[in-house]
């Protein structure tokens, strides 16, 4: 408890020394203290002499120095004085992670993981990698109806998590676990620290908002331990009880007042049926797994610092000492939407998406089946880092380092979308000898040529009679018509096109593959060469197109996955 008080000092100090360029003054961090931990109140003199031990080093710091550790410790009370910071590259160290660290990442399962997971996923299993200790996988899914699991979503996170290079230690699904909560809930009561409340939910929030008591409050330990036993055995319905946290009913915020920890609930789960009727809400189960299995360090979006408040209130009845907490702030990626599962199940169940891997997704499954490699998202991620700033990016940085990645290795192939027939007049080569790489050595594909090809609309637009095209590794032509599309062949030597500076445009054989690209912003349909079929489940390059994973191969043609220029 001491040194979760030392910290609120410090940051607070801090902030003090830092607005008026002088050492902090005790009265104005206490009141700040005071205000985050109402809790302390009756205890100014016991804390006055940490305030004042705390000061006393803060105190023989200086303008930069305070300056400097208070973006450290408490980045946002210094956006708050307008100080400004650049934003972190790579990860920060943890404090007090020297002995190794116990981390976990703790999904709802009512979907597939998101960008959002994976970040949550690769971060804490690297700060293991780096300190050692124990990266835990733990499923918070003990909402059977507002946030109800889906059964395939546990097996896609274990597998989204191996693909990420992030296998756990550990994997704890919370539903299991209900017992181990019930103990805990009975020893609260038997604390004085949680109450059964009957009042009805308009009517506590009535009294939460005027901060007033539950007349509930005050009944006896032994009292609620009957009301308790009568929610368990089904003597009280769904809304007729509720079991809740004592914290401090005048709480300047609301939401910290004697908030709620178990309630009943009949629906089935879907994983343990209709086996347990008082589920616990997600403030307490997570709080209690936190201790039960030993975390030192969690990594929380800061708009979940009222969760930390009010597990604190639990922490402190049990007399057990919180996890060191690192916010950080949300983040914007300009190509998608909302990165909300129950928001993406909702449009998909209305059909607005084909299934969870559709390419507009912004899932972890729909970024594998596009193509993009783990170790690209990975490093990505991490150099991101972690901060308090919410932070707005593009999905362009990690299709940068996946390119890196794919392009040694990946083939390149010809596709045409919106193809339009070129008739040819003259000598032109009934096949071309095509490189599959323009600077690693691959080796060659032949691709059927002749008089009658197919070039992209997309090439047509500018094009005018007499201009001169050179049809990548095939001829050079000149355009003769418009419509119909004509030219005429005038040789096939590349350093003549080079000479002439042509403008290249690639092709495909009238007799190639029909092709459809799903992209995030559409479907692309036209014909590729034939040897895209063999190229089933791998990336190559659609050239002057981008790369694509090359997704199913059938007698309709080839379905490729846009993954990015």
């Amino acid at each position: 408890m001491a040194d979760d008080i030392r910290e609120i000092i410090e940051k607070y100090a801090l902030q003090n020394a830092v607005k008026y360029k002088a050492a902090p003054q005790a009265g104005a961090v206490m009141g700040k203290l005071m205000g985050e931990r109402p809790d302390l109140r009756g205890r100014a003199k016991e804390v006055a002499p940490i305030v004042a031990s705390v000061l006393s080093e803060v105190a023989e710091g200086g303008p930069e120095r305070w300056k400097s550790r208070l973006a450290e410790i408490a980045p946002e009370l210094l956006t708050e004085l307008g100080g400004k910071r650049e934003p972190d590259k790579g990860l920060a160290d943890l404090s007090g992670a020297e002995g190794g660290v116990v981390m976990r990442f703790a999904p709802n399962p009512n979907g597939p993981p998101t960008i959002g997971s994976a970040r949550g996923i690769i971060i804490n299993s690297e700060y293991v990698r780096r300190y050692g200790g124990k990266f835990l996988l733990r499923f918070d899914d003990t909402d059977p109806v507002n946030k109800r699991p889906m059964p395939e979503a546990y097996g896609w996170y274990l597998e989204d998590c191996r693909w990420l290079g992030a296998v756990p230690d550990e994997v704890i699904i919370a539903s299991d676990r209900l017992p181990e909560y019930y103990k805990v809930a009975e020893e609260l009561i038997r604390r004085g620290g949680a109450y059964v409340c009957r009042c009805d939910q308009a009517a506590f929030k009535a009294l939460k908002d005027g901060a007033k008591p539950c007349p509930h409050r005050g009944t006896s330990p032994e009292e609620n331990i009957s009301l308790w036993e009568e929610m368990m055995s089904g003597g009280l319905g769904p809304g007729d009880a509720v079991l809740r946290i004592k914290t401090d009913i005048l709480h300047k915020d609301p939401a910290l007042r004697d908030w709620g920890a178990f309630r009943i609930v009949t629906a089935d789960h879907p994983r343990v049926g209709g086996r347990y009727r008082v589920w616990p809400l997600l403030d307490f189960e997570s709080a209690v797994e936190d201790h039960l299995l030993g975390v030192t360090h969690i990594l929380r979006g800061k708009d979940l610092m009222d969760s930390e408040r009010r597990q604190r209130y639990l922490y402190d009845h049990m007399g057990w000492s919180y996890p060191k907490t690192i916010h950080w702030g949300r983040i914007k990626i300009h190509q998608f939407g909302s990165f909300s599962t129950s928001a993406l199940r909702r449009a998909l169940e209305a059909g607005e998406f084909s299934g969870w891997d559709d390419a507009r997704m912004p899932t972890v499954r729909a970024l594998r089946r596009r193509g993009i490699r783990p170790d690209a998202l990975r490093k990505f991620m991490v150099e991101l880092g972690v901060g308090e700033t919410d932070i707005s990016i593009s999905m362009d940085s990690v299709y940068a380092e996946n390119r890196k990645i794919v392009d040694p290795s990946a083939r390149r192939r010809f596709f045409v979308k919106d193809p339009v027939e070129i008739k040819i007049e003259g000598e032109i080569p009934e096949v071309a000898a095509a490189p599959f790489h323009p600077t690693h050595d691959l080796g060659f594909r032949e691709i059927p040529a002749g008089p009658k090809l197919l070039v992209s609309a997309d090439d047509l637009s500018d094009l005018k009679v007499g201009a001169s095209l050179r049809l990548k590794d095939l001829s050079n032509i000149e355009i003769l018509s418009l419509d119909p599309l004509r030219a005429r062949a005038i040789g096939t030597d590349p350093h003549q096109a080079k000479e002439m500076r042509l403008r290249i445009i690639h092709w495909a054989p009238p007799g190639g593959v029909p092709v459809r690209v799903m992209r995030p912003d559409g479907v692309d349909s036209g014909m590729g060469e034939v040897g895209i079929g063999e190229d089933l489940d791998r990336v190559v390059q659609f050239e002057r197109y981008g790369f694509v994973r090359i997704d199913s191969v059938s007698v309709d043609g080839v379905v490729a996955y846009f993954a990015h220029r």
